[in-house]
């Protein structure tokens, strides 16, 4: 690889702040803060709003939205009616 064209590739933590989950992974985002992780090494910080932990669609808790009476409400108030004058000659 060419020197001083590709970002630097290092470890950094990243912590969801909604709970607290904190992990250890290799990344090339830039940080300007540090945090002394569970093994005594420092290493950059990188907050997060949401992940995998908090999010809902990962943890189960997300609401189903229900189409299918959604769709009957549209068809009554604006669906075509059937039978009527196109069959007609």
């Amino acid at each position: 690889m060419k020197e001083g064209i590709h970002p630097g590739y290092r470890e950094v933590v990243f912590v969801d702040l909604s709970n607290d989950f904190s992990f250890v992974t290799r990344s090339t985002v830039s940080t300007k803060e540090t945090i002394k992780w569970k093994d005594g090494k420092d290493y950059p910080l990188y907050k997060l709003d949401t992940s995998s932990e908090s999010h809902p669609f990962y943890t189960g808790t997300q609401k189903m939205m229900d189409t299918a009476g959604r769709v009957e409400k549209f068809r009554q108030k604006f669906g075509a009616k059937t039978g009527s004058g196109a069959a007609k000659s």
